[in-house]
């Protein structure tokens, strides 16, 4: 019983940590507007409803120009922008020199479209990157001010590979500090709104590029995630994301680099408005380990088995799951049985209600050689000595500290996480580990709430800190996860859920995405309400090859 009770102990004094930040902010932080009812203008420019693999046909096919496509793209961002404060520096000029080029070797090209489409799958098609990454000529400062000058002279891995295969970038896009928060808020570029209500968050911690491809000033996008980062934004914007089965993609070429045994957990993926482009994303984006997942094998999702899992169980950390993201599943379970004749199981799986206890314990153990992770208070420091968080806390109340709230937060946490994790968490994460591997097998899809709360009001976050449990999990297990949107709430909110399979079974959420995306409608533009897509060119005629 020790063990449980040391649990409960600490889950008391982070419900602690959470008043003395939810009081400290009532009483001291600035009025925020959070009853924002200005609207996004509408999209005006049809290739902006276009997917991206689609856009690349187009532009080896000589129906449109990238330049066409590249400054209509520039001329939304420069649209919306001021109202999402999404994209945080962009190369637009860079970008329409490089789609010049690309015009002017398709017309050179005497191989034909197939050994265009062959080696630049991509071929003059923008795309966006979270600040996180290194994007040559762009700043990476991942939001601390104290990085504020740095500008990368190299690209990213996985960044290199999209612009290896034809894409063009337009720019960096907003992060929480350091990526570890739930809202994408900084001191150095400020925070980014959600396109559906400007009052609320974009989520964190790639909530720029969430933001910025909801709005259709993106096609797509690149993102990383260690405890959600890009399911959330995807979520709370109302878009796909997916996060590979953990390994498959590099994640070099980021800041801050995990450490301890983070690189386990940490995960690079593609977000996108439509379903189509993930899987060449992905292919993309995975390089020669694409092999490993098979995402050109054909999926028959009847021959598929179904799981759906309502909750987590009763977290006293987390938030009850909102009553619309429960019928929203409930509709795609109704869905899935009817249209394919499976039959979807409810589960109930105890362990779940330890996500956050088993994700932070598991984030801040030390690697196979003891070594433990760099702690966020060092982190905070630019890697040196660590920030004092109490004191921090006192010079953000006077408006002195160079650091966000939550940041700050983050840190005070930090100090009642172990790192050594108890038996008991072991325990746990070891049998919901067992017990999922052996549910999802080859062929199994498990159905959860991407999060319990559709997109929160600005800072609101900070009350309820321990949501990000439902995707944070995942990671802490390995497995591949997809988030899909399923339509608007009454409130005109995003709503969504997870697909979950086995290790390096990729392909079966996709496929099921992509499904999802015609059975629901996939991306709806923001300010319009009405639960009809709009736009038919984001729900494909579904079949059940994911090529």
């Amino acid at each position: 019983m020790a063990p449980r009770r040391m649990e409960r102990f600490l889950g008391r004094m982070l419900r602690v940590v959470v008043k003395v930040l939810f009081a400290a902010f009532k009483l001291l932080a600035p009025q925020q507007r959070s009853d924002d009812n200005r609207r996004l203008p509408p999209i005006a420019n049809t290739l902006l409803t276009v997917p991206a693999i689609q856009l690349a046909q187009k532009i080896r096919r000589k129906e449109v120009t990238s330049v066409e496509v590249v400054q209509a793209y520039i001329d939304r961002i420069q649209e919306v922008n001021p109202l999402i404060n999404a994209v945080v520096k962009d190369r637009f000029a860079a970008a329409l020199q490089e789609a010049t080029l690309v015009d002017k070797l398709v017309v050179e090209e005497t191989g034909g479209e197939d050994v265009l489409e062959d080696r630049l799958p991509l071929l003059g098609v923008p795309f966006t990157v979270k600040e996180s990454f290194a994007l040559q000529g762009m700043p990476n400062s991942t939001g601390l001010p104290s990085r504020r000058s740095v500008v990368s002279g190299i690209d990213a891995p996985s960044v290199a590979l999209l612009k290896r295969a034809g894409a063009i970038p337009l720019g960096v896009t907003n992060c929480s500090e350091l990526c570890m928060w739930l809202e994408s808020h900084n001191h150095v570029y400020g925070i980014t709104r959600n396109p559906y209500q400007l009052g609320r968050g974009a989520g964190g911690s790639s909530g720029g590029e969430g933001s910025v491809i909801a709005s259709g000033a993106s096609v797509i996008g690149v993102g990383s995630d260690i405890g959600g980062s890009i399911r959330m934004p995807c979520f709370f914007n109302g878009i796909f994301g997916h996060k590979p089965t953990s390994g498959i993609v590099c994640n070099d070429g980021q800041y801050p680099p995990p450490s301890g045994q983070q690189p386990g957990f940490l995960c690079t993926g593609p977000m996108c408005r439509y379903a189509q482009d993930l899987v060449p994303m992905l292919k993309i984006m995975a390089g020669p380990d694409a092999e490993k997942l098979c995402l050109s094998a054909d999926v028959d999702l009847s021959k598929l088995r179904f799981f759906s899992v309502p909750h987590d169980g009763g977290s006293p950390l987390s938030s009850p799951v909102d009553p619309q993201l429960i019928q929203a599943q409930r509709k795609v379970v109704e869905r899935l049985e009817a249209d394919l004749g499976v039959k979807v199981k409810e589960m109930r799986i105890p362990q779940l209600k330890y996500s956050f206890q088993i994700w932070g314990a598991m984030m801040s153990s030390p690697d196979k050689d003891g070594k433990i992770p760099t702690s966020f208070a060092e982190l905070m420091n630019g890697g040196g000595k660590k920030v004092w968080p109490v004191w921090e806390l006192f010079k953000w109340a006077l408006g002195l500290s160079p650091h966000t709230i939550a940041a700050i937060g983050l840190t005070l946490v930090e100090m009642f996480q172990s790192s050594h994790p108890s038996q008991f968490i072991l325990q746990q994460k070891e049998s919901l580990q067992r017990e999922l591997e052996e549910l999802l097998g080859l062929d199994g899809v498990l159905l959860y709430p991407s999060h319990p709360q559709l997109a929160p009001k600005h800072h609101y976050p900070l009350f309820t800190p321990f949501n990000f449990s439902y995707t944070g999990i995942f990671n802490i297990l390995g497995l591949p996860v997809t988030q899909c949107p399923l339509g608007l709430s009454e409130e005109g909110l995003p709503l969504g859920v997870q697909l979950v399979a086995g290790k390096l079974q990729d392909r079966l959420t996709l496929a099921t995405a992509l499904y999802l995306e015609q059975a629901f409608g996939g991306w709806r533009e923001p300010g319009h309400t009405a639960q009809e897509p709009t736009s038919t060119l984001n729900a494909p005629r579904f079949h059940s090859d994911t090529t």
